[in-house]
């Protein structure tokens, strides 16, 4: 388990489930950077996917039998009900990714990829909420990434 400082009070959750939503966040920062509609809008896609995958890392119940396989969209919807519409929404646009990753040109215009990109960060800041983590915490991860990204260019 890791332990997230939020000034005097503390959040517990799991590693797995941090570093998730991390790679949620970085994937959202490197879809803001690239030019491509398509590129932008598999990395927001991805972004999405890792938060989501966050919450199931976080809530998900191990179970002593197998199961079939399901997508990550399915498991939220059933180990957070809350996030059922968000999940649907994105599984449904797991198509247009897919077809972005295949390198269909016209699978996604810069409105899409734009829009998909708006819709990723309210999912993920809604993760962060879900998990515990409260806004400054997902502000200051941002701005470490800004940062890096900062040093790195120059």
């Amino acid at each position: 388990m890791a332990t997230v400082s939020m000034g005097p009070s503390r959040v517990i959750i799991s590693s797995a489930s941090r570093d998730l939503l991390i790679a949620a966040l970085r994937g959202l920062s490197d879809a803001a950077m690239t030019s491509r509609a398509p590129d932008r809008y598999v990395a927001a896609h991805l972004a999405a996917l890792r938060a989501a995958a966050a919450v199931v890392a976080a809530r998900a119940k191990p179970t002593s039998r197998r199961t079939r396989v399901r997508s990550v969209w399915t498991l939220l919807a059933n180990v957070a009900p809350e996030l059922k519409e968000w999940a649907a929404f994105f599984d449904t646009s797991a198509r247009t990714r897919a077809e972005a990753e295949a390198g269909v040109s016209s699978a996604v215009t810069d409105r899409a990829a734009d829009d998909l990109m708006r819709d990723a960060e309210t999912f993920i800041e809604l993760v962060a909420t879900t998990l515990g983590i409260d806004h400054q915490m997902y502000v200051d991860v941002l701005d470490v990434r800004a940062v890096h990204a900062v040093r790195t260019a120059s």
